[in-house]
């Protein structure tokens, strides 16, 4: 007779449920950083702007998909109630 080691159903659901949001979310945030990736590498190239403007624009977006990424993982909370 062999041994199985058996889960109740309602710890394998969790698992399940757990473990395919994990994987659906890091899927959305590489779907996100791919698309505005493409995004500003297609503004970058076929919008004349002056070099300044462009500059400003790339930093701007960058600082705001971090900010996004930081919220998405939940670091952002946490850095905004540090006390020093």
């Amino acid at each position: 007779m062999q041994n199985y080691v058996t889960l109740p159903v309602n710890q394998l659901i969790y698992f399940y449920i757990t473990y395919k949001l994990f994987f659906m979310s890091l899927i959305t945030v590489l779907l996100v950083l791919i698309v505005v990736g493409v995004l500003l590498w297609l503004v970058n190239n076929y919008i004349p702007m002056d070099g300044t403007i462009k500059k400003i624009f790339n930093i701007v977006v960058v600082v705001l998909v971090i900010i996004w990424l930081l919220k998405v993982f939940g670091l952002f909370d946490n850095l905004m109630n540090a006390h020093v």
